[in-house]
């Protein structure tokens, strides 16, 4: 094992709202990650103003803990990084448990390759059963079906950045490049806490240089287990989705305005033809499906996709709109 001088010091920042129950695994298992690789690392979990159980929880933890009013995750996040020490900082969210053997491979490429300090994480939903969680892994499974199709060591930077999948849930990069992409960008909105907290500072960092990804970096993520929470979190991705590509050209941008145009041109139909307008939405919902099902997804992502589409479409794009409007207003000076 190579001695701990000879690997780069690491700072873990862990944003954290209301999450008693997944914040104890997701330590847990970073502990761990981080004792097999005899990676001596701080770890700073920001409490995001949690109004529950979590700072309770957070007190029998062994990290160190910045309390703040809530200001979102990109707020929590910048106050972590801006309170860590180490040259690397693992971005890391609450819901997202490591591999037990991620941070070793990790450190085995970064003393091999030194340049290689740039990482997102290769994240799995936990359980294949779950349908919220197999509906997110199945539009993954087609988004970026470039990497998710055959999943391998690889990089891409800005020009197919895209086409990879990227987020601050499980993400490594020199902190002094954090820093600098946290500052590069101000938020369409006013409310900071609806700002996208990661496309738009991934976007800086792969201009800057290659994002690595691989499946020997890996954790699995919890996902949502109940529909009210699964209708919250996509009306909440509708308005961070807009902050994050309203002004970033792209396919993706190219491809929310395709949606956007079939949304509209639904809502028509569902005025004039209601009856019409249902058999259409069931036939695209179950076409969907099909996609993913022949693009390497699973039996229960493709399923899971044709039965939720329709309802995360209406909250997702719902969002949108009200990310539109906040956009709008902070434009407007109002």
């Amino acid at each position: 094992m190579p001695s701990r001088s000879e690997v780069p010091s690491l700072s873990v920042v862990i944003p954290v709202f209301n999450e008693p129950d997944w914040i104890g695994r997701s330590v847990g298992a970073l502990r761990t990650a981080l004792d097999n690789a005899g990676w001596d690392a701080e770890i700073i979990v920001v409490d995001d103003g949690s109004t529950d159980d979590t700072p309770a929880k957070l007190e029998q933890l062994p990290v160190t803990v910045l309390s703040q009013a809530n200001g979102g995750r990109f707020a929590a996040r910048l106050a972590g990084i801006h309170k860590a020490s180490g040259e690397l900082v693992l971005l890391l969210d609450s819901r997202v448990v490591l591999g037990a053997d991620s941070l070793v491979y990790l450190r085995d490429q970064i003393l091999a390759h030194p340049e290689r300090t740039v990482w997102n994480g290769h994240v799995e939903s936990d359980d294949p059963s779950n349908p919220y969680g197999a509906f997110m892994a199945g539009l993954v499974s087609v988004a970026w079906r470039r990497y998710v199709g055959n999943p391998r060591l690889t990089s891409f930077t800005a020009e197919d950045f895209d086409l990879y999948p990227k987020g601050t849930g499980l993400f490594l990069a020199p902190r002094r490049l954090l820093e600098q992409a946290a500052v590069s960008f101000s938020s369409l909105y006013d409310d900071v806490r609806m700002a996208s907290d990661d496309t738009r500072m991934l976007r800086f960092v792969a201009e800057q240089g290659p994002i690595h990804i691989s499946p020997g970096f890996h954790a699995l993520y919890h996902s949502r287990d109940a529909l009210p929470k699964f209708v919250k979190h996509a009306y909440f991705r509708g308005s961070t989705f807009v902050d994050g590509y309203l002004d970033s050209p792209g396919p993706v941008r190219n491809a929310a305005f395709a949606a956007a145009g079939v949304g509209v041109a639904g809502l028509v139909l569902a005025a004039r033809r209601p009856k019409t307008a249902v058999a259409v939405a069931a036939a695209g919902s179950v076409a969907a499906g099909v996609v993913v099902r022949k693009l390497g997804g699973s039996k229960e992502q493709a399923t899971a996709v044709a039965k939720l589409l329709p309802l995360f479409a209406a909250c997702f794009g719902a969002g949108a709109v009200r990310g539109l409007l906040m956009a709008l207003r902070k434009r407007l000076g109002r």
